[in-house]
């Protein structure tokens, strides 16, 4: 193996010696190679059909000046193209299927997407422009007409400014308002004003996606995030739009799986920190996930999805947004990206931390580690030459870095005490499985049907009786609410220990503005028992929200020391069906004392 990594690599890559226990082979380590990019910047592909992958950066140079794309066959230089403004993101895709099949490059840049086909420029698409705003593209013209003074523009351009906002106007305006002096105010002026106000949006993130099939080699789409809160696909052969989704803040990361003209889904990590989710047919998106800071990366799975936040976390939901698990790393997370192992039918997690340590995850379970000398701006894994399982780093110094996977390599869960606080759960002391236990879950295996059918006629009889219940409260009135018609609440309580007791009544009209007027409250009891002193009570009218009490006394009369009960009826007008009833379980009452 490290001969023919020698082979494809050249002869200045050595491989040094290290232990067997290792999983990773040191292919290449050149400090001078003076790249600066991230992880939305960096591809690997097969651009000339010959199976030899190649490694493709978007290099953004000191960040004003010397922006390149370069293409490294191995470890050399094969390819240099100079940019023109800060790329934002590189990818390689198939435009159509012409034959040999290769790949075109496409590098996102400003509002720009500059398009490579065979490492030679090939087309240039700008986005489509936005909306000027009137007032400010009226004072723009009356510039351009000499109507308004240098001093006036500035100033009105200004307030505009502090109106809408700064990112509804122009570059144009806001290049102006950053001048400090009058001198360079009117010298910007004077060179700009003759020319169309136009306003453009900037692309912040680029993915692609299959158009209608999903081989490896098939056409793609390429979909596009933009600082107008927007999100493009563009047809692969006319480089038009095909889909305009909308969102509530500016998209930083996206992930898409499927193919446009079938289904497909898009997670879309925006700058408020929130994760919004796109089907087919959706014109806006649907918040699917909160998150507690701004995200660094995504990653995707099959019935989840991963988010790397500044809150030195990571974070796994569900595809419908439901937090599944939190991951703590102890240290800043600068980018993240998918080890995706085909001969193990495994999919890890690759994150680089500030402190220079590259670690790899196998769901919450730490499998690997290993420390570099600079911290990690970007990484890539996949295939690099001829080689299938490769790891490209590229550091903060500007060192580019090979490792090869050993072919035996086997990830495995780490229990250190950096894994078991980073992911492990506590588990929970569940007791043995006791004899009845086991006994029970027998006899409900064996008689499943049976006890299934029990309890669904004991259910039925129950719903029966509650609905007969029911309906002969409904009949006797004997509900403590009425209806929209009747909205009266009634509560009725005794009060005292007997031989004198008092029974008070409380009505509430519950309606929100319905005046209940014209009731009745009537107590009966057993002549034989107790003695009602006001057995007729009027209720003339109820205002809504207000509580009214209504008391009366009630003697026991008889000499035996048993209780029976005191019925309350509320009636409407002259109406003998009462419309509330209450009924009150009278205490036995206490023997009266005599002096």
């Amino acid at each position: 193996m490290a001969a023919k990594s020698n082979a494809y690599m050249g002869s200045t890559t050595s491989l040094k010696q290290i232990d067997k226990s290792e999983k990773w082979l040191d292919a290449l380590s050149d400090p001078l190679t003076s790249l600066y990019t991230f992880n939305s910047s960096i591809a690997l592909s097969d651009l000339n059909g010959d199976g030899d992958s190649k490694l493709i950066v978007a290099d953004l140079g000191t960040g004003t000046y010397q922006m390149k794309l370069k293409v490294f066959r191995g470890t050399s230089l094969m390819s240099e193209n100079t940019l023109l403004d800060l790329p934002t993101g590189v990818v390689t895709f198939h435009m159509d299927t012409t034959e040999p099949r290769v790949p075109a490059i496409a590098v996102a840049s400003g509002a720009y997407i500059y398009i490579y086909k065979n490492l030679r420029p090939y087309f240039k698409f700008t986005l489509p422009t936005l909306e000027v705003n009137p007032s400010e593209f009226d004072l723009w013209t009356q510039a351009r007409d000499d109507l308004i003074d240098h001093a006036t523009l500035y100033d009105t351009l200004d307030l505009l400014r502090k109106d809408v906002g700064a990112h509804c106007l122009t570059t144009r305006t806001q290049h102006l308002l950053m001048c400090r002096t009058p001198e360079e105010r009117q010298t910007f002026i004077d060179a700009h004003k003759y020319f169309i106000v136009k306003k453009r949006t900037v692309i912040t993130c680029i993915t692609t996606m299959k158009k209608n099939m999903a081989e490896e080699d098939a056409v793609s789409c390429l979909v596009l995030g933009t600082e107008s809160c927007q999100v493009y696909v563009l047809d692969p052969e006319a480089f038009t739009l095909l889909m305009n989704l909308h969102l509530p803040s500016v998209p930083s990361i996206l992930t898409v799986t499927g193919m446009f003209d079938v289904e497909y889904r898009m997670l879309i990590a925006c700058r408020n920190g929130k994760i919004y989710t796109a089907k087919r047919g959706m014109e806006e998106g649907r918040l699917t996930a909160e998150l507690s800071s701004q995200p660094v990366g995504l990653e995707r799975r099959e019935k989840s999805f991963l988010v790397g936040c500044m809150d030195d976390n990571v974070y796994c939901f569900s595809n419908h947004g439901k937090l599944l698990w939190r991951l703590r790393l102890g240290a800043s997370l600068l980018c993240m990206t998918t080890m995706e192992l085909a001969s193990h039918a495994q999919k890890l997690l690759l994150v680089s931390l500030s402190n220079g340590e590259i670690r790899t995850y196998q769901d919450r379970q730490m499998v690997d580690s290993f420390q570099l000398e600079h911290a990690a701006n970007a990484l890539r894994f996949g295939r690099f030459g001829r080689e299938e399982n490769v790891l490209l780093i590229v550091d903060q110094a500007g060192g580019l870095q090979v490792k090869i996977l050993r072919r035996r390599a086997k990830f495995e869960p780490m229990e250190t005490a950096s894994a078991l606080t980073a992911g492990k759960e506590l588990k929970l002391n569940i007791p043995k499985k006791t004899k009845l236990f086991v006994d029970q879950t027998m006899r409900e295996r064996d008689n499943s049907q049976s006890m299934h059918r029990i309890f669904q006629y004991n259910l039925y009889l129950l719903r029966l009786e509650a609905a007969r219940q029911y309906v002969k409260s409904l009949q006797m009135s004997l509900t403590p609410v009425t209806t929209e018609e009747q909205p009266v609440r009634l509560a009725a309580q005794v009060l005292g220990l007997g031989p004198m007791f008092k029974i008070r009544v409380e009505l509430q009209n519950t309606s929100a503005l319905k005046i209940v007027q014209d009731l009745g409250i009537r107590v009966h009891a057993d002549e034989k028992l107790y003695q009602v002193q006001r057995r007729f009570m009027h209720a003339p009218i109820l205002i809504p929200g207000v509580t009214y009490v209504y008391d009366t006394l009630v003697e026991f009369v008889s000499d035996l020391g048993i209780s029976d009960q005191v019925r309350v009826f509320i009636t409407r007008g002259t109406q003998s069906r009462p419309i509330l009833s209450a009924v009150i379980n009278m205490p036995v009452a206490e023997v009266a004392v005599s002096a």
